[in-house]
């Protein structure tokens, strides 16, 4: 089979690209147009392999798009890359709406135009998988409400989130206008190894290795579902390769809700027992600063259906998942040591200066 994935570079991408060569036999189209968040280095030996093929090209690119489907003829398209930092979004939301909208409306028509041409059988196996995000569904109010589903109203509520639900509506409508074989994905905060270190996590890690404050918004109160990378990829990849029905929604979580105070406490705790810090613990170097503009309370999934349909379930705890990922961050100084010296030095991104 051939899979055209887009945004293969990026943190989600390539741990699916990198299951996808370790655990099947599948030829890998990467589409990236390797923006400042893209590493080639997360593919590891999925880089160099046979069955991985890199082509440099912009989503939004019509004539590179047709291009690549008639070149390539995949049998299954991952539509993984987007603009996803919401404090960016806060900053330039006009990239946001070119890539996640516009670019994924480009991606449908090229792959509607190829679609149409394909012979019956081919026709009806094939599948284009949209991956979004669980912001669609806006903000949860308090920690009692019950969490979001497939059935959940779309309520975005920053120019990332109302990005990425223009683009689910795009994949609906196609599928329901045209009959084009699309299905939805959503899912909860990602983290694990190779994630730039803009978020959250990886952030207050090399803060906190750094001695540097350890930025919390507001009063840290907010809440978020975290799922280990791995686990997304591979629930990524049982929906595309085996169990996604066109016109389904798929709600992919892990149930393991916490507050961003506790997540800055739990990578404290860990990263003083791993490395400890001769100036005492980290926990000393947390620093509540003004809160992001327009910030969702609460984001939580309900992921039983998935569960059910795909066969999968999270594997990773958030406990052993965080450490994993700060072993892995400790021993990759080499990867994000660059990244903090010449792309991205963990400045504040986000509006620090609106008011409100």
């Amino acid at each position: 089979m051939r899979i055209l994935l887009t945004g293969g570079l990026g943190f989600i991408g390539s741990a699916v690209i990198r299951r996808l060569i370790a655990t099947t036999d599948h030829v890998v189209v990467n589409v990236d147009k390797e923006t400042y968040a893209a590493s080639h280095e997360a593919l590891d030996a999925a880089r160099g392999h046979a069955r991985h093929v890199h082509l440099k090209a912009d989503i939004c690119d019509a004539a590179a798009m047709a291009a690549a489907f008639q070149e390539w003829q995949p049998e299954v398209v991952m539509h993984l890359a987007a603009e996803s930092h919401v404090d960016r979004s806060i900053d330039g939301p006009a990239e946001f709406i070119r890539t996640n909208v516009v670019g994924t409306q480009v991606l449908l028509e090229a792959a509607r135009a190829y679609w149409s041409g394909l012979d019956a059988p081919c026709k009806a196996a094939f599948r284009f998988h949209h991956i979004s995000t669980d912001e669609v569904f806006g903000s949860l109010e308090s920690s009692e409400e019950k969490p979001f589903d497939e059935h959940t109203p779309y309520d975005p509520r920053s120019p990332y989130s109302a990005s990425k639900a223009a683009s689910d509506h795009l994949v609906r409508a196609w599928h329901h206008t045209y009959g084009f074989p699309a299905f939805v994905s959503n899912t909860t905060n990602n983290y694990g190894p190779w994630q730039f270190p803009e978020k959250l996590i990886p952030l207050v890690s090399l803060n906190a290795l750094d001695g540097k404050p350890l930025p919390v918004y507001g009063d840290g109160s907010n809440i978020r579902d975290w799922i280990h990378v791995e686990d997304h990829a591979e629930a990524l990849v049982l929906a595309a390769l085996h169990a996604g029905k066109p016109g389904g929604t798929y709600c992919i979580g892990p149930r393991q809700e916490r507050s961003n105070l506790q997540v800055v406490h739990a990578i404290c705790a860990v990263l003083d027992r791993l490395r400890p810090d001769p100036a005492g613990p980290r926990a000393r170097l947390i620093t509540f600063v003004k809160d992001r503009p327009g910030h969702d309370f609460r984001y939580a999934m309900d992921p039983t259906s998935a569960e059910i349909v795909l066969g999968w379930r999270a594997k990773y705890d958030f406990e052993s998942g965080l450490e994993h990922t700060l072993r892995w961050y400790l021993d990759h100084e080499d990867w994000w040591g660059p990244i903090r010296a010449r792309r991205y030095a963990g400045q504040r991104l986000g509006g620090a200066n609106t008011a409100g």
